[in-house]
């Protein structure tokens, strides 16, 4: 009896095999990321047309692209591209919305309600489009993508964190704070952020994989990175026409090398969600 009564649930058990299998993948494609190209020394960019649209092989495991560079390397090289875009997207976006709400929440009143109006303006904007707008400013690059990204995605966060602050402020060790002659500058930095960067570190993780689509999506539409750059959104666009062709490898792995991280990535932030807030799963949804 004791021994059932200290068995896991399986429902338990199923969500732990499945954080380590998101983890056990992206440290695997961390690890090719790190160790792939010194590995290889094999230059990217390198053009072979005689051995242009090689199916998979030895030589090359993941053949070669329609004007012969190997594409194990230059799927590498893109989700370098890709995750760069994605954390620093992510974190500079956590970081203005984290600011934005924090402070919204905090003043109440016309700040509030001015900051919130300009979400909901944005909000009714696609992000792709408002993106397309902004990169569009700039000569194709990793920063334009970057801001572009940051300045779309920062509006999720913003509504959580606000959210979370309005709810600290009723909390008695908030009016405990105020009543000794604390600040309002004191309440927001010491008791106020300490409380909402659990969720503003969860919503930045969930923000990544986002974030990676975006860039790919735009990379794709040709307004992201120079096309010789490689990038699985250009990837996958330079191999349109093979795929027509019927040579589907030039597809398929740059497709793998964007979807498999970021679901795994996606999983582990999904299990975070529900550790520290196992009541609201939807809220943090971005």
């Amino acid at each position: 009896m004791a021994e059932t009564a200290l068995a896991p649930l399986p429902g338990r058990t199923t969500r732990r095999i499945r954080v380590a299998t998101s983890a056990t993948i992206v440290v695997a494609f961390a690890l090719a990321v790190l160790i792939v190209p010194p590995l290889a020394q094999l230059d990217q960019q390198a053009v072979d047309l005689s051995n242009k649209l090689h199916p998979p092989s030895w030589a090359h495991p993941f053949g070669t692209d329609d004007v012969g560079r190997d594409l194990l390397l230059r799927c590498v090289y893109g989700l370098r591209v890709s995750l760069l875009v994605g954390l620093v997207a992510a974190l500079t976006a956590t970081v203005i919305g984290t600011a934005i709400g924090a402070l919204a929440g905090s003043f109440g009143g016309w700040p509030d309600r001015i900051v919130m109006r300009i979400v909901d303006t944005l909000s009714s904007i696609p992000h792709l489009l408002l993106g397309i707008f902004i990169v569009a400013m700039f000569r194709p690059g990793v920063w334009p993508v970057i801001i572009s990204v940051a300045l779309t995605h920062w509006i999720s966060t913003a509504r959580i964190v606000r959210s979370e602050v309005l709810s600290l402020r009723s909390r008695p060790f908030i009016d405990a704070a105020v009543s000794g002659g604390a600040s309002r500058v004191r309440v927001i930095v010491r008791h106020l952020l300490p409380g909402v960067l659990p969720q503003a570190g969860l919503a930045a993780v969930l923000m990544v994989p986002h974030a990676m689509w975006h860039e790919s999506a735009l990379s794709f539409l040709g307004l992201g990175l120079p096309a010789h750059q490689a990038s699985l959104g250009n990837l996958v666009q330079s191999a349109r026409g093979s795929l027509l062709a019927g040579d589907w490898w030039p597809t398929l792995f740059p497709g793998l090398f964007l979807i498999i991280p970021t679901l795994a990535l996606a999983g582990i932030a999904g299990a975070w969600r529900d550790r520290i807030n196992p009541r609201r799963k939807s809220e943090l949804m971005l």
